[in-house]
């Protein structure tokens, strides 16, 4: 059975509980990962993280922060079939549908969002 973790700070941690559930998947009725019950401190922990990384990504340029969108994006299209799989896992939900209704919508959105820091930079070049 996989074990699931929280992701802060660029790091894999389980809760500061340590407590876990179970997940379902509600195809099959079968147990396949267990996932970290996350509390309060749990957050506070991401939310210093977060705020932390702030300050480089407030002092980044537009095409920097397009260039790390761009590479987000890429790197979730390279590896769609295992997002796919990890989605139908856990909610049961039809590959071939999550192929197509979830990954390429949310790459599009990624990149979408990318241009348009490339018009916010247009109009700060304009504003000069």
């Amino acid at each position: 059975m996989k074990k699931l973790q929280n992701f802060i700070n660029g790091q894999s941690v389980d809760s500061k509980s340590g407590e876990t559930t179970t997940l379902i998947n509600p195809a099959t009725g079968q147990p396949f990962a267990t996932a970290p019950i996350s509390n309060a401190a749990d957050v506070d922990a991401a939310m210093k993280a977060a705020s932390d990384a702030f300050v480089d990504w407030r002092d980044s340029t537009p095409s920097e922060r397009q260039r790390a969108l761009l590479k987000i994006a890429d790197a979730i299209e390279a590896r769609a079939d295992e997002f796919v799989a990890i989605e139908s896992e856990n909610c049961g939900k039809p590959g071939g549908l999550t192929a197509s209704e979830e990954v390429p919508p949310m790459v599009d959105q990624i990149r979408f969002f990318a241009a348009l820091l490339v018009i916010l930079r247009a109009n700060q070049l304009a504003s000069i």
